[in-house]
């Protein structure tokens, strides 16, 4: 909305005192019907008329300055509040716009973030796995030498048993089998070796 010019105020002021005229007129006119049907106006009716003419006459160009002053002072105030009001209007469009815009750059950082997220959880969880199967690895490595140990050990254990076994066995069978005559023939055997040795 524009304000209005100086060929408009004095348009505007034109036009108030067509329309002060114009009341001034009907006045007259409803006066002058008053005054036919009392009968006539007396000469202090007239000077009523006249001081109210001359009254409204001298309100007209008195305030012929300060109404458009006003109404124009008005309409501006109107008017600044109107573009103070589009500035504002305009400057929350784009607060709202920045603020959609960073809502959005924050949404795609959440997802940035969860799908991070994810993709270490799906790191971490590998990790674990081969850990575990390494782990799991090293278990059965360390049992099978310790089933091995203890083989090696229960089969010498074991071999030591029957060889003392054997041996009180044989030596059992030789005390029954053996003679004084046997071990005589024994004895001289062994000398002989030993001698010819």
């Amino acid at each position: 909305m524009k304000s209005p010019s100086s060929g408009q105020q004095g348009c505007f002021l034109c036009n108030g005192l067509r329309w002060a005229l114009a009341g001034a007129g009907v006045v007259l006119i409803l006066t002058d019907a008053a005054w036919a049907a009392s009968g006539g106006l007396s000469s202090s009716d007239w000077y009523r008329i006249m001081n109210f003419a001359v009254l409204a006459l001298a309100l007209i160009f008195l305030l012929r300055k300060p109404i458009p002053h006003a109404l124009n002072s008005r309409v501006q105030g109107i008017q600044n509040q109107l573009n103070d009001l589009e500035a504002r209007k305009a400057e929350a469009e784009k607060r709202l716009a920045e603020c959609n815009q960073k809502l959005g750059e924050l949404e795609k950082e959440a997802g940035r973030i969860v799908s991070d997220y994810i993709r270490q959880g799906e790191d971490a969880k590998a990790r674990i796995l081969k850990e575990a199967e390494s782990a799991a690895e090293k278990i059965q490595i360390q049992a099978r030498r310790n089933i091995e140990h203890e083989f090696e050990q229960t089969k010498a254990r074991l071999q030591r048993e029957i060889f003392e076994q054997s041996l009180a066995r044989a030596e059992a069978l030789l005390k029954q089998n053996v003679t004084a005559e046997d071990q005589s023939q024994l004895v001289e055997d062994y000398l002989q070796k030993v001698v010819a040795s």
